[in-house]
């Protein structure tokens, strides 16, 4: 078995952790001896020697968890689901497949559902296609001025950078485990290079690493383990061919980035781009709609097995024509897409071999970036209806102001889009799409009447990319779920808290706790205190965890103690962090839009100073939007700290500044 399986193994089926043996069995020995010979004379004297031989080795076997789980902690700090299994184990009883769940036979069942399933997506849509009907085509490309071809060649220096920064994730493809080859990489660099320089000169993706080992994942713990639509394939790929991907990535990238190949509201997978930049630019447009006295109409569009649907020769056509990739590289991206296949695996069972016909390769690292540019032309259909949108990845949500009128276009555009969805063998699940009107109460309520006889029927609470949001955007909802999501980990991180130490305890609450209370909190500017106050409960308990403090201590010495900034600091600082990205070229372009720099019509003491012009408002929603209360923020800094000369000085600088803010009477 290869370590990598086996350390994976070993948090997997719970098994004890490893000791120094030699030590734990001589004072286990010892332990049961004192206790035979205390059984056997009764004496008190013999007793005491036993209870000191047994603290010796309850403090010997916590001494070996605590270095156990350091080390898996230490080495998965950025794997969640590591983590997660670790503690989940530790916590609940282990669940096991049943053997008979386990065979070559339910492999094969599996591998035939997951290709039916999409054949059958596709089957659908090519039925519903009317010849009749005109097709939607976006509006002709502009001219295209640079294209990309052929790739940059690289050298062994840019290779080994780049292996480095790769997750040392194993297939079972793979003849080395990655981290083994990490280690021995600079023996092996140059034959790598040779097969990676060949594939980017030669336009050719080898066919050896086309195959994908696929592992079937129930969706939810408590679902019925026999249906094969209660899993979802997860795909590994082997590491040879990602590190290819990687290069192409990179040089792709680049080539996209300096000609503004994408699409500005597209979020997904891109550097500075995030699931909250996307959200805080959709709600900042929300509240300003709504300061202005306007309805606003939010659509959530669900897709299904979008990644997998993806027809071949449409991607193509995309690269070449939409966004200017020929030649080789056009060659290559052909050769990675055509003739690759899957198997599924479970334990020592396999499949046998299913041909991929559509989609891109799930797990791969070009995947995301080949499905945003195959979304390329969506963009255009809402632009000429004057309809707002944004995306990240497959989730896309249109919205618009809505000035007391029909909202006949909206209508027209969802069937321009439905259209092209079909076009595109994308099939838009009517049924999961959601609905969600923003504003006066009064006026939802009679738009709502409205919707119906459209068949579009609206609701009052929608999730949208992980964050419950409400018809009055007063986010309690989230709050509530974030909430009882935090306590309920932090309950079985207390569980385990003896077998850990505080500096691994820490990373644990930080992992499981602080990230929940983390998660798009810049969306929760403007609100009331009560609100913040019940994430701040969540804190203060997660410092009494790790602080092992009684609940009638005053917690706000602890959190000073521990340099953890209240709640509603953490939250001004993510905005500030993001204003002074923004300032400074590295946000994404649809918030750096919303911040303008303040220039006095006159020379004043306060020009040059860096400060934001601090848009009018007239409403607690228009102070909560991002261009208003980033802006003001913004301005309460010193200088010195928004001139800040890199990020790194500047994040130091404000937990500095927001840190005595916070803590200055305690």
């Amino acid at each position: 078995m290869k370590p990598s399986e086996h350390e994976h193994e070993e948090v997997l089926n719970n098994r004890p952790p490893p000791t120094t043996q030699k030590e734990e069995t001589c004072r286990n020995a010892e332990c049961r001896k004192a206790e035979r010979r205390w059984r056997k004379t009764k004496l008190h004297i013999h007793k005491e020697n036993f209870k000191d031989r047994l603290h010796d080795y309850n403090k010997i076997m916590c001494t070996c968890r605590q270095t156990y789980f350091s080390s898996i902690i230490n080495n998965n700090i950025n794997n969640s689901k590591v983590l997660f299994t670790v503690v989940d184990r530790l916590t609940n009883s282990p669940t096991y497949m049943t053997p008979e769940l386990v065979s070559t036979e339910r492999c094969n069942e599996f591998a035939k559902f997951f290709n039916t399933k999409i054949h059958n997506i596709r089957q659908a849509i090519s039925t519903s296609l009317s010849t009749k009907e005109p097709m939607c085509s976006p509006k002709p490309c502009k001219s295209i001025i640079v294209n990309m071809s052929p790739f940059s060649t690289i050298n062994e220096e840019v290779l080994i950078d780049t292996v480095s920064h790769l997750k040392s994730s194993t297939c079972s493809l793979d003849t080395l485990p990655t981290k083994f080859l990490k280690n021995v990489f600079y023996s092996i660099s140059a034959d790598i290079l040779q097969i990676v320089s060949t594939s980017l000169m030669s336009g050719v993706f080898p066919n050896a690493l086309k195959t994908a080992v696929v592992k079937p994942l129930l969706k939810k713990k408590n679902l019925d383990t026999n249906l094969l639509n209660n899993y979802r394939p997860i795909s590994n790929l082997p590491f040879i061919g990602k590190i290819i991907e990687k290069i192409v990535f990179k040089q792709v990238m680049h080539f996209l980035s300096i000609n503004n190949c994408l699409d500005q509201f597209q979020s997904g997978f891109r550097p500075n781009h995030s699931t909250e930049t996307a959200l805080i630019k959709v709600i900042n447009d929300i509240r300003l709609n709504t300061d202005s006295g306007k309805m606003s109409i939010l659509l959530l569009l669900d897709l299904s097995a979008a990644f997998d649907t993806i027809d071949h020769n449409i991607l193509i056509d995309r690269f070449e024509n939409r966004v200017g990739i020929s030649g080789t590289v056009l060659k290559w991206f052909s050769s990675y897409l055509q003739g690759r296949k899957y198997f599924v695996e479970m334990e020592n069972n396999v499949s046998e071999t299913v041909p991929v016909t559509c989609g891109v390769p799930q797990g791969s690292i070009l995947g995301p970036l080949l499905f945003n540019l195959y979304m390329i032309t969506l963009g255009e259909i809402m632009r000429d209806y004057g309809i707002s949108y944004h995306s990240y990845a497959d989730d896309t949500q249109i919205y618009m102001a809505l000035c007391y009128g029909p909202i006949d276009s909206l209508c027209k555009c969802l069937e321009q889009i439905n259209k092209w969805m079909g076009q595109n063998f994308l099939q838009l699940n009517k049924d999961k799409t959601e609905i969600i009107l923003l504003g006066n109460s009064n006026e939802r309520h009679r738009l709502s009447a409205y919707l119906d006889s459209k068949s579009l029927k609206s609701k009052e609470l929608v999730c949208n990319l992980g964050v419950q949001m409400d018809s009055d955007l007063t986010f309690n909802s989230h709050v509530k779920a974030v909430t009882k999501s935090a306590f309920y980990h932090l309950k079985n991180i207390n569980k385990i808290r003896d077998f850990l130490s505080k500096a691994d305890l820490e990373k644990l609450i930080h992992a499981f706790i602080s990230s929940r209370i983390d998660y798009c909190n810049g969306l929760l500017t403007g609100l009331p205190k009560k609100t913040i106050k019940q994430l701040q409960l969540i804190q203060n308990s997660a410092a009494r965890v790790l602080t092992r403090s009684k609940r009638r201590e005053h917690i706000t010495p602890i959190l000073k103690s521990l340099h953890w900034i209240p709640v509603c600091y953490r939250i001004d600082f993510k905005v500030l962090l993001l204003v002074y990205k923004c300032v400074n070229g590295a946000g994404p372009a649809y918030l750096s839009d919303v911040l303008q720099q303040y220039e006095p019509s006159r020379t004043l003491r306060s020009s040059g100073t860096a400060q934001l012009e601090l848009p009018t408002v007239k409403t607690k929603h228009g102070e909560a939007a991002f261009s208003y209360y980033a802006a003001l923020k913004w301005n309460q800094l010193t200088e010195s700290i928004r001139r800040a000369p890199t990020l790194n000085m500047f994040k130091s600088r404000l937990k500095t500044y927001m840190f005595d803010q916070a803590f200055s009477s305690a």
